[in-house]
């Protein structure tokens, strides 16, 4: 699923994994490990179950996740986003986690003064960070943004109408940490205490270590090519979502372009955050928010993590190297 402003496989956050001894009553935990990995999301999706031997619910996990990628891509053909945005500006019946996942990407538009915006969807179209990249043409960004405003969208019940007729939504900067949240909450309704669920570096895990010990998660050092930290954090049941403007770039004439897009320039935005991991309860919300902090940049940014219910902490990392820690985390400098 392309993610908002081009947020594709962000892997900035890394799980240290677990050496679980194989002697002593340890044994039955490791015994019991079950891992299952898909490409779904346009990105790498791994579910680990470590105190369990029901290897039937890493399937029923993973098909739930190709499930809500059925609803909520822009690409995918037939999918609620996908006739909403061929639609022509008429009213669309969709499914009811897509509208409440609508309306929550809209809260968070208006949370942000803006600066979070589903109707980007034909600016995320523009740009290619992968096959061929190159900066889109003036002409085309031009009329591109006039399509993007987010309070053109309304909601009446499960049905959809986007005012303007030529916008086109993307979910993508909410709709990984959603489906995470809706993955984590079905292994829980299954007995699951002990888990973690990794869908391109959106992380949530699920009770504790098996020993009833913190997990214990890696935070990558930004531009280092996945083989550098910062630090690790040491968290219990949580989201972790770390969201940077260096996992997909590329340079021309010299000037470097990240994948994080300013909607209304329609182009990479320019703020003083290279970085920023969210550690919360809801994963969705972490997902929204990382997003929100890299357009606003530290200063703007704060009274709204200040705000944030169910905010565990944040880590900022900035462009003069300085990182900035908000909340209570237990995190280790390297």
């Amino acid at each position: 699923m392309p993610n908002l402003y081009n947020k594709h496989i962000l892997l900035t956050v890394l799980l240290f994994l677990i050496n679980l001894p194989l002697t002593g009553c340890h044994h039955e935990h490791a015994l019991q490990t079950l891992s299952e990995t898909r490409l779904l999301l346009d990105t790498v999706c791994t579910v680990t179950l470590y105190d369990t031997a029901e290897s039937s619910l890493l399937a029923e996990a993973l098909d739930l996740c190709a499930y809500y990628e059925s609803l909520l891509s822009r690409t995918v053909e037939g999918s609620d986003i996908w006739r909403i945005n061929n639609a022509g500006g008429t009213p669309v019946v969709v499914e009811e986690p897509t509208a409440a996942l609508i309306q929550d990407a809209l809260d968070y538009g208006t949370f942000s003064g803006g600066a979070f915006d589903i109707t980007v969807g034909r600016l995320c179209a523009l740009w290619d960070f992968s096959g061929n990249p190159a900066v889109p043409v003036s002409e085309d960004l031009a009329a591109a943004r006039d399509s993007v405003d987010y309070r053109q969208v309304s909601i009446v019940d499960s049905t959809v109408l986007l005012a303007h007729n030529e916008s086109w939504l993307d979910l993508g900067g909410i709709a990984k940490g959603y489906i995470a949240d809706q993955l984590a909450d079905f292994l829980r309704e299954r007995g699951v205490k002990s888990a973690i669920i990794d869908l391109g570096g959106n992380i949530v895990t699920v009770g504790l270590k098996p020993d009833g010990s913190l997990w214990r998660i890696g935070v990558e050092q930004p531009f280092s090519g996945r083989s550098e930290f910062i630090g690790s954090l040491s968290v219990g049941e949580a989201s972790i979502v770390t969201s940077g403007i260096y996992e997909r770039q590329f340079t021309e004439n010299g000037v470097l372009y990240h994948h994080i897009l300013d909607p209304k320039s329609g182009m990479p935005v320019q703020s003083d955050v290279v970085s920023v991991t969210i550690v919360s309860e809801s994963s969705g919300a972490g997902d929204a928010l990382s997003t929100i902090v890299l357009l606003l940049g530290s200063e703007k940014a704060t009274p709204l993590l200040e705000q944030t219910p169910g905010l565990m902490g944040a880590l900022l990392m900035l462009e003069s190297g300085e990182l900035l820690q908000y909340g209570d985390l237990d995190f280790n400098e390297e």
